[in-house]
């Protein structure tokens, strides 16, 4: 056999292990609970004057009965408290406070919050109908602390496009392999207990505040994912931006990773670059069968979660595709990534 073809088996063996995982995930549904705890809603929002009157008629139209929307204007420069304050509803706060950050923000709302469950979203997205339902439901048990939804992408561009369908995958992964053990509570739909928040201090500060206070609220339970809590978000609409983004995160998640985080990423790095060549060596080759072969496999799942997650026809179609610029553009963003964060380490060592 040559090496090519058992490198694309190790790929189709990576890939169908998930798929058939995601597959299990839909067949095995997951356990809810039927109660109705008081939910307060906190919305920071900075700059977002174009965006916060959605995101809080979003807020405000759920069909579970929220018993408050708190908008926390971050030292905004704009007229997102105008806009804010211009909503009419006797649920609704709206707050101003100076610059303190995404995380600070979060934790002004709370000081002053009743809910004993607390939903984060972001002033540039909205959610469905049904999310804080969705998301509520999913508290089975006293040792779930925090539910993340489903994040999906408001598509403006080639490149948000690019980025829903990257989001797609995630919701599969998620459904299939963090139903009962999410590694990020996303910060752009989320819910915690409001008990286990003031435990720890609030929202952590970082610059991935989302997954530093998963990692934390973790040591008081379990965090899982809630598939059809839907919330659309706003993303990058072009290259430079989403590398910017991207960017931020990863040099924040570096962080806060142990060692076997580092290793399940160094293990996806290796499939990213398996992913990026084998396209080239088989169509250098000209054997067009096994690429075909790859090219159908990816397609297939991807219609069954369009399906399943909601999405469109193109974006399956389009998947193999995307699959090669997103394993491409990782495995770049992961090597500069690594360069930087071990340049950072070594300075602090050669300082100390």
């Amino acid at each position: 056999m040559k090496v090519e073809f058992f490198l694309l088996l190790i790929v189709f063996l990576w890939d169908g292990y998930f798929f058939f995982r995601y597959i299990l995930g839909i067949l095995r549904g997951y356990k809810t609970k039927v109660w109705d705890p008081e939910v307060s809603i906190i919305i920071p929002a900075y700059n977002e004057e174009e965006n916060i009157k959605r995101a809080i008629k979003a807020a405000l139209s759920q069909d579970y009965p929220v018993s408050e929307v708190i908008v926390v204007d971050d030292g905004s420069e704009d007229g997102t408290y105008e806009r804010a304050k211009e909503i009419k509803d006797h649920r609704l706060k709206v707050l101003k406070i100076d610059h303190r950050g995404k995380a600070g923000a979060i934790n002004e709302g709370l000081k002053i919050a009743k809910g004993s469950v607390i939903v984060t979203t972001d002033a540039d997205s909205f959610m469905s109908k049904d999310a804080v339902r969705r998301l509520v439901e999913r508290f089975y048990s006293d040792d779930v602390v925090a539910v993340g939804g489903q994040i999906r992408v408001i598509v403006e561009s080639f490149m948000t496009l690019v980025q829903d369908i990257e989001h797609l995958r995630i919701a599969m992964y998620r459904r299939g392999k963090e139903l009962e053990n999410l590694s990020l509570a996303p910060g752009p739909l989320s819910a915690f207990r409001r008990d286990v928040l003031e435990k720890i201090g609030g929202i952590q500060r970082s610059i991935v505040e989302d997954y530093a206070t998963t990692k934390i609220v973790k040591k008081y339970g379990r965090v899982v994912y809630a598939p059809k809590a839907k919330l659309y978000t706003r993303m990058p609409i072009t290259l430079r931006d989403l590398w910017r983004q991207r960017k931020r995160w990863f040099l924040g998640d570096l962080q806060h990773h142990n060692l076997n985080d580092l290793l399940n990423l160094l293990l996806g790095d290796v499939i990213a670059l398996l992913d990026v060549i084998l396209p080239f060596i088989f169509l250098l080759e000209g054997s067009y069968l096994p690429l075909l072969a790859f090219v159908m496999f990816e397609v297939i799942t991807m219609v069954i979660a369009v399906i399943w997650e909601g999405g469109s026809l193109i974006e399956a179609l389009l998947f193999p595709v995307v699959l090669w610029f997103l394993a491409l553009f990782y495995l770049s963003l992961h090597l500069y990534g690594y360069a930087v964060y071990g340049l950072k380490s070594l300075l602090r060592f050669t300082r100390s």
